[in-house]
């Protein structure tokens, strides 16, 4: 008798505009890094299959635009989603500095729509700084502060942690699900 079961997830993919976003979700699914940067527009979503202990596991990753030109769209955009990835940037510039202090505020607005779904953190871009010399103090407070599973840092480019901290994620939700399909 075959017990093998099949789950399916959707998880949701969010932080500012251009902080690498698409290309983690294509270093996961594809094994691929494109260097021009395509803007989002709205939402994309990628699916991808994987198996867990005989399980099916398939994912749906919705990639939600940076831009405030698509806020108005977010709720629709997170509807059903099981986990969310938060994503900012290491570079040290604007986009590295605003991205990160905008994780609160892409928290908040998931918290909005989706009532405590395991989120996790990505700190990306880690190719274009020194790794020995970030400062992590910043990050465990928000952590502790928002309860998030962990953190990962990450480069889409390297694929440094990118399966890691994907299968973070997907793991928390495989087995929790599994637990409650078993009650």
């Amino acid at each position: 008798m075959n017990n093998n079961q099949i789950f399916i997830f959707k998880i949701v993919v969010i932080g500012d505009e251009g902080v690498g976003k698409t290309s983690l979700i294509k270093k996961y699914t594809q094994g691929s890094f494109e260097k021009d940067y395509i803007k989002t527009i709205g939402a994309q979503f990628t699916r991808y299959e994987k198996e867990i202990n005989g399980d099916t596991i398939k994912l749906i990753f919705w990639d939600i635009a940076g831009q405030s030109d698509f806020n108005f769209l977010n709720p629709l955009f997170y509807k059903e989603s099981r986990a969310c990835i938060i994503v900012y940037s290491l570079e040290k510039n604007d986009l590295g500095n605003e991205s990160f202090k905008h994780i609160e505020n892409w928290h908040n607005e998931l918290n909005k729509y989706c009532r405590n779904i395991p989120v996790i953190l990505f700190a990306n871009k880690v190719d274009l700084v020194e790794e020995n010399e970030l400062d992590t103090t910043k990050i465990q407070k928000i952590l502790k502060k928002q309860n998030f599973l962990g953190y990962y840092i990450t480069s889409a480019k390297t694929g440094q942690d990118v399966i890691a901290a994907f299968n973070t994620i997907i793991n928390e939700l495989y087995y929790k699900f599994k637990a409650l399909s078993s009650v």
